[in-house]
């Protein structure tokens, strides 16, 4: 297996959940990961996988990796095998009826991300998941790494 994992950060929570899972996903073969500014449409080449991720912000994917998706030709993921991850405030720990309403209406950046792949011909593997930060800015919350691992475990039985 071949696969890539594209992530978008920017205090390094989302970079540390996307090598979590590229390091869990090595137990089945060759894994690449890279930021989305460093991602080229070569490196889509011969892929058996295609994992992307993003902190949420607005309810959806940062800039770099909303351009990603845009910049994709409509059938440049035909039958390949894709994933979405997030990272993502816990709003049912902030205790705001309206974040969480506005998230139940809107959602995270892992939805977005996988309609984004799915709409470029991308077959999704597992559901998009999310992993918790303690605060906009971070640590993330305590297990989330090893929940990354878990979650690509589930990626690679998908395959």
């Amino acid at each position: 297996m071949k696969a890539l994992v594209i992530f978008e950060s920017v205090y390094g929570n989302t970079e540390k959940v996307a090598r979590a899972i590229g390091a869990g996903l090595t137990a089945a073969g060759e894994v690449q990961v890279v930021s989305a500014a460093e991602a080229r449409p070569e490196q889509l080449t011969d892929l058996d996988l295609l994992v992307v991720g993003s902190p949420t912000q607005t309810f959806g994917p940062i800039a770099g990796t909303k351009e990603f998706l845009k910049t994709l030709p409509i059938h440049a993921l035909k039958g390949l095998k894709v994933a979405a991850f997030d990272t993502r405030v816990p709003v049912a720990e902030v205790n705001s009826k309206v974040l969480t309403f506005m998230a139940g209406a809107f959602g995270y950046a892992a939805e977005k991300i996988a309609k984004g792949l799915k709409a470029r011909g991308g077959v999704e593997v597992v559901a998009p998941a999310g992993f918790f930060v303690v605060d906009k800015e971070g640590p993330l919350k305590d297990g989330e790494l090893e929940h990354a691992a878990a979650w690509a475990r589930e990626i690679v039985k998908g395959l």
